[in-house]
């Protein structure tokens, strides 16, 4: 079976009702963004899981938590346990 044209399908969507065709291109741009979001990344190549190990992994980002625990250590000993 052949897939419509993209002609027949105009024709098609001009007989459905306004909210059908709302509903209609709701769904086509929810598709759209799902695709493009899952796209992106298979395109970069890495899972969140994996940018969240190379984050951890990073130099840079390893100072940081540094500095912030050292900021926080005296909170630390506010006298809660823990939970």
């Amino acid at each position: 079976m052949n897939p419509p044209s993209l002609h027949q399908i105009e024709k098609m969507v001009s007989c459905l009702s306004d909210e059908e065709q709302l509903w209609l291109m709701e769904r086509i741009i929810h598709n759209l963004r799902l695709s493009r979001t899952l796209n992106h990344r298979d395109s970069q190549g890495k899972t969140v899981e994996q940018q969240l190990v190379m984050m951890a992994n990073d130099p840079g980002i390893q100072g940081e938590l540094q500095a912030i625990d050292q900021e926080f250590a005296v909170t630390e000993m506010d006298g809660l346990t823990e939970l």
